[in-house]
């Protein structure tokens, strides 16, 4: 297994963690683009993208290519993502509404400012502003379709493994979060097979 990732001292902690259970693991600290420089092109089985990969990338289609460089024919691509849906929506807000705020389809991405990550800890992050991107599915779909995918499989989910919205969730079976109200309303995740041709 090889396991690519942007910062330093989070590959540490992974190669860590692999030698202290003994898995046979590779890190390489890289980001998505230039991956293609550092890991053998052709020679991978399968590439694993989890949520909230997608949105922190300013080309799906440059991802897409990356992906299919990095497989060998017949290789696989798994991804569970959040779903383009749940990215337009507001942020919880204290009316309880639940509105479109934000793109839906490609942008030159939405620029904010968090004094704190997702991550729990104290802390004040140095650098609190930055930039997410939003696909639409088609948006998806047509550049694993470029790159020479076949999409093999596809389901959306009504769930999400955090409260994205507030007062509006509830936490169910396995720790996944769904609207409290008709969560058959909302595709909150998706997952999609794709092999490379």
């Amino acid at each position: 297994m090889t396991g690519l990732y942007f910062s330093g001292p989070a590959i540490e902690v992974a190669r860590k963690l692999a030698r202290d259970i003994g898995a046979d693991a590779t890190f390489v600290e890289a980001d998505v683009y230039p991956s293609v420089d550092v890991l053998p092109q052709g020679t991978f089985d399968l590439v694993y993208t989890g949520i909230g990969t997608l949105c922190w990338l300013p080309s799906v289609k440059r991802w897409a290519d990356v992906v299919a460089t990095l497989l060998k024919p017949g290789g696989e691509l798994f991804i569970r993502e959040g779903h383009a849906m749940l990215w337009t929506l507001c942020d919880p807000r204290p009316d309880g509404l639940i509105t479109v705020d934000y793109p839906y389809f490609e942008t030159d991405g939405e620029v904010f400012s968090e004094e704190h990550s997702y991550v729990d800890h104290e802390s004040v992050l140095d650098s609190p502003t930055y930039v997410s991107f939003n696909y639409g599915l088609a948006e998806i779909f047509n550049a694993l379709w470029g790159a020479g995918f076949d999409i093999t499989y596809f389901e959306g989910h009504d769930c999400v493994p955090w409260n994205a919205l507030g007062d509006v969730m509830v936490e169910g079976a396995l720790g996944e979060w769904r609207l409290r109200d008709r969560p058959e309303r909302l595709a909150a995740t998706y997952t999609l097979r794709a092999t490379k041709k």
